[in-house]
């Protein structure tokens, strides 16, 4: 059943584009992207190693090409450090006055804050001080009646 199954996934047509698809757009490009490879190396090994070639010549050559990637990547990284220099400073000229506004705001709210548990605070103290005074009361009630029995 699951053979007959396969072989007809197998003959539908966009199973056979996409078998193509694979060879033309996917393992193509990279055997030619080896091929061409190998192929560089080899003529670089000829022409390094024949009768009267430099070898430090070529060292130099390789160095050169393996320090390219590295600063052009530098390159970027150096234009983005730079744009975001010129970004911040920007940013940073408008910040002031905002700034000082949300510093005042926070201002307000932290003495409206202080302001507000001074309030709760002054009766619950009061009560605390009361409370204290009844019981200091309370003690010296309960120290006569006992002294006096």
């Amino acid at each position: 059943m699951k053979s007959g199954l396969l072989d007809h996934i197998k003959d539908h047509p966009s199973y056979q584009l996409h078998r193509r698809q694979i060879w033309t757009q996917i393992l193509l490009p990279i055997l030619l992207a080896v091929l061409v490879f190998v192929a560089v190396i080899i003529i670089t090994s000829l022409a390094t190693f024949r009768d009267n070639g430099d070898v430090s010549r070529w060292a130099a050559i390789s160095t050169i090409w393996l320090i390219l990637p590295v600063m052009i990547a530098g390159l970027i990284f150096l234009i983005l450090l730079i744009a975001l220099i010129y970004l911040m400073s920007r940013v940073l000229s408008l910040i002031p006055p905002y700034s000082f506004q949300a510093q005042r705001f926070v201002y307000r709210i932290e003495s409206s804050v202080k302001h507000l548990a001074e309030l709760f605070r002054k009766p619950l103290f009061a009560l605390q001080e009361l409370a204290q005074f009844v019981r200091v009361y309370l003690e010296k009630v309960m120290k006569m009646k006992t002294g006096r029995s």
